[in-house]
């Protein structure tokens, strides 16, 4: 039997579903919409291995509907119109259920593909499922997207995992027939990334045809170096190269930026969703050390959105070095971080009177307003005020980083505000 392990312990129930709570748990949204018998269009958004695809189908079985299903990679707009014309026909046949549509990797799909969609989805010819590892606001057209209720599916728990483990060497056919010892777990959850689908697969490879094997870490590294798994843009290392890629320009080494950036052109991966990590590195990394990165990391999103391969890679090229060779700082990461923190922590901490809006009367009259001063008023178009609110007025949020430009921050902000940034 060539059928691989995650194909043989694929969930087929709401019951065996691992993890998701917050959809398919007793109280979960969808498990609600599956008992009314009542199911809208739907994007799942989660990262790869998570059981997109296998929720799609336990939806479809429990809620009788006919399925049918398409990959984004590799079908066009006439595939698309012939499972529609097949829908409309079979419906009414067999249920008076609208038959689903499922459609891997949508994300991957044009624009001309996703707009042969519409008149289905509207018309309830089909309720389409579509399965994406990317933001479905860049990425799904707004006429789509506002047809379709998004679900955001979370990354599996290391608890997930193991449970996943042993449930396949319960249940499966073959496993449960061998004497496996899950001894040590970590290099295995730690190579396959919370991959659902890339854990069973290297586990399948490391027990092979040994009716008899203990799983250590040491066995782990030493089965999956020998048996790397080629670059796959759909899931299996498409987020340990992007990583890879991002370290590599925080570090500062062009050398490697370049060398994991050849990775993913050669590799056929999506020109935005690189163009997408350069421009969050830009702010992330580097910041306010070098304003200029953002700038040309926008330009770059801008320009390989309209150019494409092959010319694309030069641009993307030129913009991975730049960026690795600039000057670094996460302050302005730091300080958002610091007042989510902040604003957790404490609530909804009340508005100072002076920096609230006072477009009534009442409110003039409730001393909304009363006592702001207007920067552009004074010398420097600067006033010493309190911006916070009193239960935090001494907290310090922002620190600017140790870097040329935002040193000169540093130095006019303890000239302007003395002891108040006093780092």
């Amino acid at each position: 039997m060539n059928e691989p392990l995650a194909e043989r312990v694929r969930p087929k129930s709401l019951e065996d579903y691992i993890s998701q709570g917050h959809l398919v748990g007793e109280k979960g949204i969808l498990t609600n919409h599956i008992k009314q018998g009542i199911l809208p269009s739907l994007i799942f958004w989660g990262p790869p291995g998570i059981g997109k695809t296998t929720l799609a189908n336990i939806i479809a079985s429990t809620s009788e509907r006919p399925f049918f299903t398409l990959s984004a990679i590799s079908s066009g707009v006439k595939d698309v119109r012939d499972i529609i014309e097949q829908a409309k026909k079979g419906k009414g046949l067999f249920t008076t259920k609208n038959p689903i549509l499922f459609i891997d990797e949508i994300h991957r799909f044009s624009k001309s593909q996703q707009d042969s969609l519409l008149g289905a989805v509207e018309k309830g010819w089909v309720t389409l499922i579509g399965a994406t590892t990317e933001n479905p606001s860049f990425e799904v057209i707004p006429a789509l997207l506002s047809r379709c209720q998004v679900y955001i599916l979370n990354s599996f728990d290391k608890s997930d995992l193991i449970l996943l483990l042993k449930k396949a060497i319960k249940k499966d056919s073959i496993l449960s027939q061998k004497k496996i010892r899950l001894k040590e777990t970590d290099a295995l959850l730690q190579v396959s990334g919370g991959d659902a689908r890339k854990l069973l697969n290297i586990f399948e490879l490391i027990v092979g045809n040994k009716n008899s094997i203990t799983l250590t870490d040491k066995l782990v590294l030493e089965k999956v170096q020998k048996n790397t798994i080629r670059y796959d843009k759909t899931g299996e290392q498409h987020y340990d190269i992007i990583s890879a890629f991002i370290k590599s320009i925080r570090g500062s080494d062009p050398n490697g930026a370049i060398y994991w950036l050849a990775r993913m052109i050669e590799g056929g991966e999506d020109l935005k969703f690189i163009a997408r990590r350069l421009l969050i590195a830009a702010s992330e990394d580097i910041g306010n050390a070098n304003p200029t990165a953002l700038i040309l990391a926008n330009n770059t999103f801008q320009a390989v959105s309209s150019i494409g391969y092959p010319e694309a890679r030069i641009i993307l090229s030129q913009c991975a070095i730049y960026l690795a060779n600039s000057p670094k700082s996460n302050a302005s990461y730091l300080a958002i971080k610091n007042a989510q923190d902040v604003v957790k922590k404490t609530g909804n901490l009340s508005i100072p009177l002076h920096l609230r809006n006072a477009p009534t009367k009442l409110m003039k009259d409730l001393d909304y307003g009363k006592n702001y001063k207007y920067a552009h008023d004074y010398l420097d178009n600067f006033i010493p005020q309190e911006f916070l609110p009193n239960e935090i007025s001494k907290m310090k949020l922002y620190e600017p980083g140790k870097n040329a430009r935002e040193e000169k921050f540093r130095e006019e902000l303890k000239k302007r505000w003395g002891n108040k940034y006093d780092y």
